[in-house]
C-alpha cells in the first residue's frame, strides 16, 4: 500500500506544481507579500491549484494509458508501467475532487468558479483539445492566466496591472510552443504517432511562432514596467528587463542548441543559468516594490 501511495504521489507530478507560482503574482505585484492574511490566503489558493492540476494529471494518465505505453518516456509512468493500478488511481482522483472543489468555494466563490473553470478546461484539453494544433498551446496559456486570476480574486488588490495578464499569456505560449518543438525533435518521424497534435506542426512553423511570441512577450513585459501602477512616475521596474531577456533567450537556446525543453519545469529545476536569471529577477522585483 505504501508503494501505491508513492506511485500516486508520482502520478500527481509534484514537479509540475512549480507552475502554480503564478498564483502568487497578484500578491507580489500588489505589494501584499508581507501582509499575513493575504499571504496565507494566497498560499492556500496555491495548494488548491496544485490539487486541481494533480487531479487533471491523474485523469489524463488514466485515459492515455495505452498511448503512454508506446511513448519512449511516458511508458515509465506508474500507470503506463503497471506499477499503479487503475482502480487506486480512480479512487485517488475522487478523493482529490472532494478535497479541492468544496475548499475552493469555501475560500472564495469567484475563486471556486475559477478553479472549476480551470479544471474543466484542462480536462477538455486532456480528452480532446490537446489534439488540435494551435488550440492546444492556447489552452496551456489560458491555464496560466487562470492561475493569475485565481490569485487576484482571493485578495483585495488595488494596483495590479492588466499588462501582467497579457505578459503571462505570451510567456505561457512561448513555453508551450517550445515544448512542442522539443517533442518533435525527440520523437522525430514517430511524433504524430505518440502525440497526434504534432502532425499539425513542423519545426519551421514552430520556429516562426516562437520568434513572434518571444518578441511579443518582451514587448508586453516592457509595457508593464513602463506603466506599473506600483511605481507611478518611476520606471525603476525597467531594471528587471535584462533578466527577462536573458531568461527567454536561455530557454530558446536550450531548445534550439541543446535540444531540450520537452519538460520546461525540469529546465527551471536543473539549469543553473535559468535559475540565476529567475532568482535575480525576483530579488530585483522585491527590492524595487518593497524597499523603494
Amino acid at each position: 500500500m505504501i508503494k501505491q501511495l508513492r506511485y500516486i504521489m508520482k502520478t500527481m507530478r509534484p514537479r509540475q506544481w512549480l507552475k502554480n507560482v503564478f498564483v502568487l503574482a497578484a500578491l507580489v505585484f500588489d505589494r501584499q507579500l508581507f501582509t499575513l492574511n493575504s499571504l496565507l490566503t494566497t498560499l492556500f489558493a496555491v495548494v488548491l491549484f496544485c490539487l486541481a492540476s494533480s487531479l487533471v494529471y491523474i485523469i489524463n494518465d488514466i485515459t492515455d494509458i495505452d498511448a503512454d505505453r508506446q511513448h519512449p518516456q511516458k511508458q515509465h509512468r506508474p500507470l503506463a508501467s503497471g506499477k499503479l493500478s487503475r482502480k487506486i488511481a480512480v479512487i485517488a482522483a475522487v478523493i482529490l475532487a472532494l478535497l479541492t472543489f468544496p475548499s475552493a468555494y469555501l475560500l472564495n466563490i469567484p475563486f471556486g468558479l475559477i478553479i472549476t473553470g480551470y479544471f474543466l478546461l484542462m480536462l477538455a484539453y486532456s480528452l480532446w483539445l490537446k489534439h488540435v494544433p494551435l488550440i492546444d498551446v492556447m489552452i496551456i496559456a489560458a491555464g496560466f492566466v487562470l492561475r493569475v486570476a485565481g490569485g487576484l480574486v482571493v485578495i483585495v488588490t488595488q494596483r495590479f496591472s492588466p499588462w501582467l495578464f497579457v505578459a503571462t499569456t505570451f510567456l505561457a505560449l512561448f513555453i508551450g510552443l517550445g515544448k512542442r518543438r522539443a517533442e518533435i525533435e525527440l520523437l522525430e518521424t514517430e511524433a504524430g504517432f505518440h502525440r497526434r497534435v504534432l502532425d499539425g506542426y513542423s519545426v519551421d512553423l514552430l520556429d516562426q511562432l516562437l520568434t513572434i511570441v518571444l518578441s511579443t512577450t518582451l514587448m508586453t513585459y516592457c509595457l508593464y514596467t513602463f506603466s506599473s501602477p506600483i511605481t507611478p512616475g518611476n520606471q525603476s521596474m525597467m531594471l528587471t528587463i535584462p533578466f527577462v531577456i536573458y531568461g527567454l533567450f536561455r530557454y530558446l537556446y536550450l531548445i534550439r542548441m541543446k535540444h531540450i525543453g520537452g519538460a520546461p519545469e525540469e529546465i527551471v529545476l536543473a539549469d543553473r543559468p535559468t535559475q540565476a536569471a529567475i532568482g535575480l529577477w525576483g530579488l530585483t522585483v522585491i527590492v524595487i516594490l518593497y524597499l523603494f
